[in-house]
C-alpha cells in the first residue's frame, strides 16, 4: 500500500470513528467511479478512489470534501466531483486536466492536476481560481490527495 493510500485509509477511520461532528455516504460502487471517470475524461489516483469507495462524498465541517454521490432527487446525475468539475470547465473555464475534489471560500477551487501523475498514480494537489493567469501562478498544497485530506480532517477535528 502506498502512502497515499495509506493516508486515505486513516481518513476513513478517523471519519467513522467521528461520526458525531463527520458526516458520509454509503461509499460508490465501480460501475459509479466508472461513469464518472467516463464523464470528466479524467482518471482517479488510488488514494481517492480509496476515499470514494468507501465514501462516496464526506464533510468534517467546516471542510467539505467532493466525493462521487447520486441523490433521488438528481436521478442519475453524478454530483460531488464530477458535477463540480463539469460546471468549472463550462463556467470558470477549468483546464481539461484538472479534477475539482473541493470549494472552498479561502483556495477556490482545490484540484488534481492530472498530468503530473506520481509513479504511484497520485496527482499533486492545487488551488485554482479562475483569476489567475496561468498553471504557474497555482498554490501547490499537497503532493497527493490522501496526504492533504488527512491534513485537512485532523485539523478540523481538532486531532
Amino acid at each position: 500500500m502506498t502512502p497515499a493510500v495509506e493516508a486515505s485509509e486513516q481518513v476513513i477511520a478517523l471519519i467513522r470513528d467521528n461520526e458525531d461532528i463527520a458526516n458520509h455516504a454509503d461509499g460508490c460502487d465501480t460501475e459509479t467511479l466508472a461513469a464518472a471517470e467516463h464523464a470528466m475524461g479524467l482518471a482517479f489516483p488510488p488514494s481517492y478512489r480509496c476515499l470514494i469507495e468507501a465514501l462516496g462524498t464526506w464533510d468534517v465541517p467546516p471542510k467539505e470534501f467532493l466525493g462521487v454521490y447520486r441523490t433521488s432527487a438528481r436521478g442519475d446525475v453524478l454530483l460531488g466531483s464530477v458535477e463540480q468539475t463539469l460546471t468549472a470547465r463550462s463556467k470558470a473555464g477549468l483546464p481539461a486536466d484538472l479534477m475539482v475534489v473541493m470549494v472552498d471560500d479561502i483556495w477556490g477551487y482545490v484540484v488534481l492536476d492530472t498530468s503530473q501523475p506520481d509513479q504511484d498514480g497520485e496527482y499533486p494537489v492545487f488551488a485554482w481560481n479562475p483569476g489567475l493567469p496561468d498553471r504557474d501562478s497555482m498554490e501547490r498544497l499537497a503532493d497527493d490527495l490522501g496526504s492533504f485530506v488527512l491534513k485537512e480532517c485532523r485539523q478540523a477535528i481538532d486531532q
